[in-house]
């Protein structure tokens, strides 16, 4: 993307780079770093709690587990604010964010994006995430150093989840390539199965269920932001699904991917890795998957299904939490 020009004179800065040029103080700039990072967007970071319930509750509070639990997290926090803020760069370069979170865009607060809002720097965003980046890949060694396991399959997975997650929008920029709702997935079982191994030392049937259920949450809130925005992304050439399929495919692909997390929830018991009442269990999730679908994709309400799904996804990490607990009261 361009510059934004100036309306002012020729000495004047452009409007992008006002809000740090001027004479606040340099703290004032805090919140605009911090934007990047969507601290408030927890849904990824939840993981912590699910591979916590899925311990043996003589390890949930032992010396070994505690220290990497925190360092994992750190560590993801920091990973998560990198790949978001390359996002942002990325996106305000080619004009997407500008077209989503402009002035004619009022379903979006444009505050959420500090670039287009000019309250940061292209250079200060840039900054930020290779910080972000770096102090990631800390606390993953860390991580690793303290765990009372190292399975090489965790270890490599670990690895491979802090040089992936940042290449989102970036570097490879793989949601440039076809791979978006992929990555989504890929990144939520990646915060769930190595950290389980790193703690146990071994993947167990549930932990992958689990896993699997909980990468699907992002993608099922994702795509109907992706539905959005079909317009821009197919104007900068980002290939999502919804750029790439119909309206009809894209609500088939939507409703194919809610029957795929039923899926994985109904057969885990019959394959072993749940006891028989694990469905019951996810009724609520269920019915909150039918809302979501039905004002998002029937109504055409896509971004108020967004928020529903969101919110089914924390009644999912709710469900899993309560779930394991259960299980191990019951052992």
């Amino acid at each position: 993307m361009t510059s934004e020009l100036s309306t002012g004179t020729a000495t004047e800065p452009p409007p992008q780079e006002a809000g740090v040029r001027t004479g606040r103080h340099p703290g004032a700039r805090l919140p605009a770093y911090l934007r990047p990072a969507k601290l408030g967007m927890v849904d990824y970071y939840l993981s912590l709690a699910v591979v916590w319930s899925l311990l043996p509750a003589s390890q949930r509070l032992d010396g070994a587990s505690l220290p990497t639990l925190l360092a994992f997290l750190l560590g993801e926090v920091c990973l998560v604010a990198a790949a978001v803020a390359f996002g942002d760069v990325t996106g305000y370069r080619d004009g997407r964010d500008a077209a989503n979170y402009g002035p004619d865009a009022p379903a979006r607060a444009p505050a959420r994006k500090p670039l287009p809002a000019g309250t940061l720097s292209e250079a200060a965003a840039v900054r930020f995430a290779w910080c972000a980046l770096v102090a990631g890949c800390l606390c993953w060694t860390a991580a690793l150093v303290w765990a009372p396991h190292r399975p090489l399959w965790a270890v490599l997975a670990l690895v491979a989840a802090a040089v992936v997650v940042p290449q989102y929008s970036w570097g490879l920029r793989l949601s440039y390539r076809g791979f978006q709702e992929v990555f989504l997935a890929v990144v939520g079982w990646a915060f769930v199965l190595p950290l389980f191994g790193l703690l146990t030392g071994e993947a167990t049937g549930l932990a992958a269920v689990e896993a699997f259920l909980f990468g699907l949450g992002p993608v099922l809130f994702g795509v109907y932001s992706n539905t959005h925005d079909v317009a821009d992304d197919r104007a900068v050439g980002r290939p999502t699904a919804a750029c790439l399929l119909s309206l009809r495919g894209n609500r088939l692909f939507i409703g194919a991917l809610s029957v795929l997390e039923t899926a994985a929830i109904v057969t885990a018991p019959p394959l072993g890795f749940a006891p028989w009442w694990f469905p019951l269990a996810f009724v609520p999730l269920k019915a909150t998957r039918v809302r979501q679908f039905t004002v998002g994709m029937v109504r055409g309400d896509v971004l108020r299904g967004r928020l529903i799904g969101i919110r089914a996804h924390r009644i999912l990490v709710v469900t899993l939490v309560a779930v394991n607990l259960t299980i191990t009261g019951l052992a």
